[in-house]
């Protein structure tokens, strides 16, 4: 079942990402623009103008790079970076002396994300192909991890949390924002694999997340914002159930 569920995720980025638009939300293609899907989510204006176009997608569930300070000169790391809005926002913060890293898995959207690095000009950006399981960087090479609602895309969660800590170097901190639930997820949906590449079957209950969290090695992990999460293709079981939590996670060792 792995194996399908990464399939399905795959495929139906890889489809986005080679779409002059995109879908946005948790299913299909839905009515707001990308713009204004990703300031409903936090993004600002001013962040998105010095960013590519192309890297706009109207996905994902907040705005990681808002959830706390990038400084001059750090290393960070975008898991699921997509065509790279993350990465480049992070470039932005963190200057050039510093450094911003995209990971993901659709070679399709790396190749959309290295196209809009050239177009804007980003020296200071790297777009790597891999899955966020086996992060392809060595061990405290990282000042920050940061991650927008791509980790429920996993099937092994723990194993991405365990990679993070690897990655980070000592007293690094993530910046997550994914979706939770309230309650566990139906059987049917958590089988299916449409609805994992629909960041909908993969979604664990708060609190298994934030012990999973914990199990991988990390003593902190404040809660900045917590919301209801609202996509009219939802499944109506789960109405007002899932929420966007933005965290903070730090990494002491």
């Amino acid at each position: 079942m792995n194996d399908e569920l990464k399939k399905k995720v795959n495929e139906r980025y890889s489809k986005i990402a080679q779409q002059s638009s995109s879908c946005c939300g948790t299913s299909s293609c839905c009515s707001p623009s990308p713009v204004k899907q990703a300031k409903e989510v936090g993004y600002t204006i001013d962040e998105l103008k010095d960013v590519p176009d192309s890297a706009i997608m109207g996905l994902g569930c907040g705005n990681p790079t808002g959830l706390g300070e990038l400084k001059k000169g750090e290393t960070v790391l975008d898991l699921g970076s997509g065509a790279g809005l993350d990465v480049f926002l992070a470039a932005n913060k963190v200057g050039e002396n510093g450094k911003a890293i995209g990971l993901d898995m659709s070679e399709e959207m790396v190749k959309r994300a290295r196209k809009g690095a050239q177009e804007g000009d980003f020296d200071n950006v790297e777009f790597k192909v891999g899955e966020i399981e086996e992060v392809p960087l060595e061990d405290d090479s990282v000042d920050v991890v940061i991650s927008n609602c791509v980790i429920n895309l996993s099937t092994n969660k723990l194993k991405v949390f365990q990679e993070i800590n690897r990655v980070l170097k000592p007293n690094g901190r993530a910046l997550i924002s994914d979706l939770v639930s309230e309650k566990e997820l139906p059987e049917d949906l958590k089988q299916d694999a449409k609805a994992w590449s629909e960041c909908l079957g993969g979604i664990l209950q708060k609190e298994k997340y934030l012990d999973t969290i914990r199990s991988a090695g990390f003593e902190k992990i404040e809660v900045l914002d917590e919301s209801t999460f609202s996509d009219p293709q939802v499944d109506e079981r789960l109405t007002g159930e899932i929420k966007s939590l933005k965290m903070l996670v730090s990494c002491p060792k």
